[in-house]
C-alpha cells in the first residue's frame, strides 16, 4: 500500500517536479492498452512510471540515468498468470534470477505448496524474501488445502477462518485454484471461502479440467471468473464464451498451446481478449534452455497470433483478469516500472529488463546479484518419518500363493491418467510387480508427523524395469512419493530423503544414482540455477538408466497424488477414483494356483 507521503512524491514527480531516476529515449513503444506502436520516451520515478511522451526532457535532471532504445520496442513487464511456482525446485530469489532476463517480472501464485509444507505462519518468511526482490508474486490464498479428494494429510489446512483473516489483506489478491468438484459438492469451508472473496470484491481463480456444459454452468455459479485448465480448444473456446478468463497453459510437462491456441486463430477475434498465459509447473533446465514467457510468447506467434495480441496475453489481459492494472500490465504514468527491451514484437528476444524501477538484465547478463536470505529452522525441511525397512513397501494380500487382478494406475501423460488391469503374482501373500507387464509398485507415505499413513498400489506407462524413484516434493500435499521394482531400492531412496531433509533421488541396486536435495519445506532450494538445472539432468538420465522412458520422470512421479488430474491417483490416504471422489482397492480379484 502506497503512503500518502509517497503519494505526493509520485504526484510531484509526474509534474515534472522532480527529476526521473531513469529515462528510456529512442524506443518504440508496444502500447498494449491501444494496440499501437509508436515512438516513446519514458521516465521512471523510483518504482513507478511518470511519462510515456514524445518528450520527457522535462523530466530529466542532474542525476537521472539515460538508456538509449534506440531500434527496440517497449514492452511491459511480463506476467506469468497462473505458477506453482514452487515446482520449479528454487526457493524465490533462484526463481527471480532464472526468470527476470526471460522478461518475467510477475507471477501469481497461490504459494500453497509453501503452505502445505510449513503452514500459514511460516509463510511471512517467505513473503519478507518477496518484499526484497525485483520480482512480483500475487499472492492468492488458496480455497483450502489439502485440494484433494478425499484429504490427504499435510502440515497445515487452509480454512474459511483464514479467509476471514487474509481476504481483506491488501497482500492478497484472491482465491487461488478453486477446485470444480469442491464447488460441485458444496464443501462447506470452500463456499465460505468464495461468500468473502466476494464481500471483499477479490476474484477467485479456478481449476476446472474437462469442465463443459451443465458442469461449468454449475461451476460458474460460485462466482468463479478464470481457469487455467483447458484440455481442448473446444473446452476454452466455450469457458471463453461463457465469460471466463481463460489462461491458456504451456508449462514443461503440459503442451497444451498448440492445441488449444486454435481457439484464438480459428475462431472470433475477441476470445483473446478473454485469454492469457501460463506455465503452471516449469523445470529449471526449460527456463535455462527455452526461456519463460518469452519462449510462450513465440510460440504463440509461431501459431499465428499476431505479435500485438501475444504481449496483450502475457501482459495487459492477465493483469485485467487478476484486477491487478491499476499496478501492472502497460506502460503508462502510475504503473509499475516493468519495462522490456526487446529487438522485435515478432522475434521477441529479450535485451533488457527493468523491473521495480532498476535495470536487473542488460548485455545478456544480470546487472545485480541475487542473494538468498539466511533461512530460519522452520523452512529447513525435515521430514518426520522413521527410517524404513524394505518389507515396508510389500503390497500385502491374504492369498498364499496365486495371482491378482490389479488396477494400476495407468499414465498416459502428465496430466492424464487411465486405470488399467493387470495380472500380478503372489507369492508367500506379496502382489509382485512385474515389467514385463509395465507395472511398478508405488508408496505414498505421511511425512509431516501426523499419523504415519502409507499408502501402497501401482503404477503402469512408466517402463521402469529396475531400481526405484522417490521425491518429497509433490504437490498437492508433498508428502513422500516413492516408485520402483525393488522393495530394498525403494527403501533407500525413501531413506535418503529423510536423512537429507527431502529432495529427487533415484537408486539402483543399493546405490544412489543421483540426488538433489530439496531442504526448505523438502521442496524447494537455494542453489543457483544452473546447479539445479544440472541435477536434473543427472536424475532424468538415472531414471532413463532405470528404464523410465516417460519425458520428464520426477514431475510425473510427483503429479501422482494430485487428485484432480483425471482420472486416478494416490494419495497417503490410498489410491483414488476421483470421479467417484473415493479411494479403490488396487485389488480386484484374488485367484489362488
Amino acid at each position: 500500500m502506497t503512503t500518502v507521503a509517497a503519494l505526493k512524491q509520485y504526484i510531484d514527480a509526474g509534474a515534472a517536479k522532480m527529476p526521473a531516476d531513469l529515462v528510456i529515449e529512442n524506443g518504440t513503444l508496444v502500447n498494449v492498452n491501444t494496440g499501437e506502436y509508436y515512438p516513446a520516451n519514458v521516465a521512471v520515478f523510483q518504482q513507478r512510471i511518470v511519462a510515456v511522451d514524445e518528450d520527457v526532457s522535462a523530466y530529466v535532471g542532474p542525476q537521472t540515468r539515460h538508456l538509449d532504445a534506440q531500434g527496440q520496442y517497449l514492452v511491459p513487464g511480463l506476467l506469468d498468470s497462473h505458477i506453482h511456482v514452487e515446482c520449479s525446485k528454487l526457493s524465490l530469489t533462484r526463481f527471480a534470477q532464472a526468470v527476470l532476463p526471460h522478461g518475467t517480472t510477475s507471477i501469481v501464485s497461490g504459494l500453497d505448496e509453501y503452505i502445505a509444507a510449513l503452514g500459514l505462519d511460516d509463510l511471512s518468511e517467505i513473503f519478507t524474501e518477496i518484499e526484497n526482490l525485483p520480482f512480483k508474486v500475487f499472492w492468492g490464498l488458496p480455497y483450502k488445502t489439502p485440494y484433494t479428494i478425499p484429504a490427504s494429510t499435510i502440515k497445515y489446512n487452509v480454512t474459511a477462518k483464514d479467509h476471514q483473516q487474509y481476504q481483506p489483506q491488501a497482500n492478497c489478491y484472491g482465491v487461488w485454484e478453486t477446485v470444480r468438484e469442491a464447488v460441485e459438492i458444496k464443501d462447506e469451508d470452500t463456499l465460505q471461502a468464495l461468500s468473502i472473496a466476494q464481500k471483499y470484491h477479490k476474484p477467485i481463480f479456478g481449476c476446472a479440467p474437462l469442465a463443459r456444459g451443465v458442469e461449468l454452468n454449475q461451476y460458474l455459479m460460485s462466482g468463479v471468473c478464470l481457469d487455467h485448465e483447458s484440455y481442448s480448444p473446444e473446452e476454452l473456446l466455450e469457458k471463453a464464451r461463457k465469460g471466463m478468463h481463460v489462461v491458456l497453459r504451456e508449462s514443461s510437462v503440459t503442451h497444451f498451446l498448440a492445441d488449444n491456441i486454435q481457439a484464438i486463430t480459428k475462431s472470433a477475434s475477441g476470445v483473446a481478449q478473454h485469454t492469457s498465459f501460463c506455465t503452471d509447473d516449469v523445470n529449471v533446465t526449460d527456463l535455462l534452455n527455452q526461456g519463460h514467457l518469452d519462449h510462450v510468447i513465440r510460440l504463440a506467434i509461431a501459431a499465428g497470433v499476431s505479435p500485438m495480441t501475444a504481449i496483450q496475453m502475457a501482459t495487459i489481459n492477465g493483469a485485467q483478469a487478476y484486477h491487478l492494472e491499476d499496478q501492472i500490465g502497460s506502460i503508462a504514468p502510475g504503473k509499475a516500472a516493468d519495462i522490456l527491451l526487446v529487438d522485435d514484437p515478432a522475434a521477441f528476444h529479450v535485451q533488457t529488463v527493468i523491473s521495480k524501477g532498476q535495470v536487473v538484465f542488460a548485455n545478456q547478463q544480470l546487472q545485480m546479484t541475487f542473494t538468498p536470505p539466511k533461512r530460519s529452522p522452520q523452512l529447513s525441511g525435515q521430514l518426520k518419518h522413521d527410517l524404513l525397512q524394505a518389507a515396508d513397501f510389500n503390497y500385502t494380500v491374504d492369498l498364499n500363493q496365486g495371482h491378482a487382478q490389479v488396477t494400476t494406475i495407468h499414465s498416459v501423460g502428465p496430466f492424464m491418467r487411465r486405470p488399467k488391469t493387470v495380472e500380478l503374482a503372489v507369492q508367500d501373500h506379496l502382489v509382485l510387480p512385474d515389467v514385463q507387464q509395465d507395472t511398478a509398485a508405488v508408496s505414498v507415505i505421511e511425512r509431516y508427523g501426523v499419523n504415519h499413513n502409507h499408502a501402497r498400489g501401482f503404477i503402469s506407462g512408466w517402463s521402469l524395469q529396475q531400481g526405484a524413484l522417490a521425491t518429497s516434493a509433490a504437490p498437492d500435499d508433498n508428502n513422500l512419493v516413492v516408485a520402483g521394482v525393488n522393495t530394498q531400492d525403494m527403501a533407500l531412496a525413501a531413506n535418503t530423503l529423510i536423512q537429507c531433509g527431502g529432495g529427487q533421488v533415484a537408486v539402483l541396486n543399493g546405490q544412489v544414482l543421483a540426488l538433489l536435495k530439496l531442504p526448505l519445506g523438502g521442496i524447494t532450494t537455494d542453489l543457483e540455477p544452473q546447479a539445479v538445472a544440472d541435477q536434473e539432468k543427472k536424475l532424468k538420465a538415472a531414471a532413463q538408466q532405470l528404464g523410465c522412458q516417460l519425458p520428464d520422470p520426477f514431475f510425473y512421479l510427483s503429479f501422482l497424488p494430485i487428485t484432480a488430474i483425471p482420472e486416478l491417483a494416490i494419495t497417503d490416504g490410498g489410491n483414488v477414483d476421483y470421479p467417484k471422489l473415493a479411494y479403490f482397492d488396487p485389488i480386484v480379484n484374488l485367484t489362488a494356483n
